[in-house]
């Protein structure tokens, strides 16, 4: 009887987690919520589930330690290899939606999030001449008394590590991870993502949905993201 009320209470808290609160972790809220005094993360200042402070840690470059994670374990990261994995952090820790894509047998982790694979290819050109000594961050360090990462093999490049940018994104972070097929119903951790957030949530409450729905979404989507396109660009004009 307590094993099956503790599988229920693991299904209920999933679930809430899932549509209304934030992952399970040391920084995270349990709902999000404003915090205009971020001072990096900003993208998700209207509704973030990370609390300011913690951005604290993100601000300055090079960034060294996040939490009990050494970024520099094989030299400090170079400035736009070390951009891409503070968007990777941010989201992880304050993004509203990361919940969505929660993984289901650990409510701190997330599964299967879909990048985009212009922002895959990005994130690979900007640190592919970086040093790495592991292929998932996750699970390849070998962790000391404290909780503190440490390198079990020797720094290489890593362009030695992961074949492409689709290679990098589908493994450094394990299951996390999946580059989509689409070019629009996927995730750049920019401003746009606010379009594809929109039809992909719209898209997985219909588990069912056919393929042409799934082509109008994409069509939509692709709309949708060409107009947020020309205002951005008619404002940078007005800006000049």
């Amino acid at each position: 009887m307590l094993r099956f009320a503790i599988t229920i209470l693991v299904v209920i808290t999933s679930s809430s987690c899932q549509k209304y609160g934030c992952l399970e972790g040391d920084t995270q809220k349990l709902k999000p919520g404003p915090e205009p005094n971020m001072q990096e993360c900003s993208l998700y200042s209207k509704s973030s589930c990370c609390y300011a402070d913690f951005t604290e840690q993100l601000a300055h470059s090079p960034v060294i330690k996040v939490s009990d994670s050494y970024w520099n374990r094989c030299g400090q990261l170079s400035k736009s290899c070390e951009d891409f994995t503070k968007k990777i952090e941010c989201f992880y820790r304050c993004s509203p939606y990361a919940a969505y894509w929660i993984h289901p047998n650990d409510s701190a982790a997330i599964q299967a999030v879909p990048l985009c694979q212009s922002f895959c290819d990005d994130w690979y050109e900007a640190c592919k001449d970086d040093s790495i000594c592991v292929r998932n961050w996750l699970t390849d360090w070998e962790w000391d008394k404290n909780g503190e990462n440490h390198c079990k093999d020797t720094c290489i490049p890593y362009r030695e590590i992961y074949a492409n940018g689709t290679d990098m994104c589908q493994s450094m972070w394990g299951e996390s991870f999946k580059v989509s097929e689409s070019s629009c119903l996927c995730l750049q951790m920019n401003k746009k993502d606010s379009i594809a957030i929109k039809y992909l949530l719209s898209k997985s409450s219909e588990e069912s949905s056919s393929s042409s729905s799934s082509s109008s979404e994409e069509r939509a989507c692709q709309n949708k993201l060409l107009k947020f396109e020309k205002l951005k660009k008619k404002e940078g004009e007005q800006t000049r």
